[in-house]
């Protein structure tokens, strides 16, 4: 950062332009940034290495900067980089293995046997790739995942050039990479350790859910990130079933169970939560829990539909998630997500102006980035901050003509219409190309392990 500090006194000064490695200019730039959210007209962003050094208008960043590259995009938008708080890559290989079904019968008779016939290591890295081509195309930067084999998901992550938040799952049952819950937790403080300080991954411990785990695993699991400075994720309240059979068994909503065992006390990322109260609301915001929104995943399953509205009045952190792509969603579209989000909430309280697409596309941003605990470092685009940030095409005929760029991005923008992605200062997609995937070689992998699985399990037609 002092480098940073020592350029932008070289500009102040009135020196000459200060070098940067990039330029990226477009029709508008969303920053997400300040209040009111700054949307910059003929607009550039100035990196360099890892971080923004500037945001302005072309005029200020061409007068200020000199760069080695330059990004020109006069018909397109730029934005920060998508941020998906919650899913499963390499369930990618399971993609529409299993669909119209329960959750408990989804997970019981397709999704757990078929993981006991098939994930390993390779199953993981050839799916995480899989899903990491996915989202990178559409304008995902940073996916918070839970899987098994996490190691080689954080390995595929950087070869791919993406942000991870990334959690070993911990689940009270034989796996493919863990007997034991006990195992689990040995692996995670071996990834934990490994993967301390990461530039692009944090790493996190991953208890699958409360229904899924004892209680002392569940307060080994708490400790243990609490040892590393870790963030817990862990899937809270998605069915009423699950709040239903808590409250029979402890007379308590799960949000109090985990309160209770003090599960609560450290970084906390829960995704769902559907089925939570007021009382469960307080005691999130006390405990600065941040909230994983999933609105395919909960109407596709018929989970419910969070309270996201009332969530976001109390001042809990909510992003959204597209959960794993295998019956609870089937794609990773972020754009989609944002979409939905706003709509759902619309639809359950009959109300059109019910979570606006300003306040959606926040979510897909700054509100991700606030659930993560990385606000400080990605979420907009403004000086300091790591360089994550996206380009979407506005000569689509879905973009035209454009009154508000916020209803563009929510309600017309397809994850279809990124063009390019630029993850910690790294160019990793241009002109829908990904730079560091072989796309020909991952499509002819998934190819080849839909056949292994489809041979391997009762499918669901």
């Amino acid at each position: 950062m002092h480098r940073f500090f020592s350029l932008l006194f070289f500009v102040a000064a009135g020196l000459t332009a200060a070098p940067c490695d990039l330029i990226v200019s477009a029709r508008y730039v969303v920053t997400m940034a300040g209040t009111p959210r700054r949307v910059i007209p003929n607009g550039a962003v100035a990196v360099r290495g890892e971080r923004i050094v500037a945001v302005g208008t072309r005029a200020e960043i061409d007068r200020d900067w000199q760069a080695k590259k330059r990004i020109d995009r006069p018909n397109a938008m730029v934005a920060p980089g998508l941020i998906n708080t919650h899913t499963h890559a390499a369930m990618s290989l399971f993609r529409g293995l299993a669909d119209d079904l329960k959750l408990q019968d989804w997970l019981n008779n397709f999704i757990f046997p078929a993981e006991a016939k098939n994930v390993s290591a390779d199953f993981v890295r050839w799916g995480t790739r899989l899903a990491c081509l996915e989202m990178l195309l559409s304008g995902t930067t940073t996916f918070t995942d839970m899987y098994y084999f996490e190691d080689v998901v954080a390995e595929t992550a950087k070869e791919a050039g993406m942000r991870g938040v990334l959690g070993e799952t911990v689940i009270g049952f034989p796996v493919a990479d863990a007997k034991t819950p006990a195992d689990a937790l040995r692996l995670s403080e071996k990834f934990l350790a490994r993967f301390h300080n990461d530039p692009l991954v944090t790493p996190a411990v991953a208890p699958h859910a409360l229904y899924t785990n004892s209680d002392e695993t569940l307060k080994a699991a708490r400790a243990l990130a609490n040892k590393y400075s870790a963030p817990i994720l862990i899937h809270l309240s998605e069915t009423k079933k699950e709040n239903d059979d808590n409250q029979a068994k402890r007379h308590q909503s799960p949000t109090q169970t985990l309160n209770s065992l003090g599960f609560l006390n450290g970084r906390t990322v829960a995704a769902h939560c559907v089925w939570v109260d007021v009382a469960d609301m307080g005691i999130l915001k006390q405990k600065g829990v941040g909230v994983a929104h999933c609105p395919s995943s909960n109407m596709k399953l018929a989970s419910g539909a969070a309270p996201v509205v009332e969530m976001l009045k109390r001042g809990i952190a909510v992003g959204l998630g597209t959960d794993g792509p295998a019956g609870s969603n089937n794609d990773f579209d972020m754009m989609e997500e944002s979409d939905l989000a706003a709509k759902l909430q619309k639809l359950v309280r009959n109300d059109p102006e019910a979570l606006p697409a300003a306040q959606a596309f926040e979510m897909a941003t700054m509100g991700g980035a606030r659930v993560l605990g990385l606000e400080k470092e990605i979420g907009s685009l403004e000086a300091g901050k790591r360089a994550d940030l996206i380009a979407l095409d506005l000569d689509a005929p879905n973009a035209a003509p454009l009154y508000d760029v916020y209803s563009q991005l929510v309600y017309a923008l397809k994850g279809s219409n990124v063009t390019d992605v630029i993850v910690n200062g790294r160019e990793v997609v241009r002109d829908r190309r990904c730079l560091t995937l072989d796309q020909q070689a991952v499509m002819a992998k998934a190819r080849e392990y839909g056949v292994k699985v489809a041979a391997s399990v009762q499918q669901k037609h």
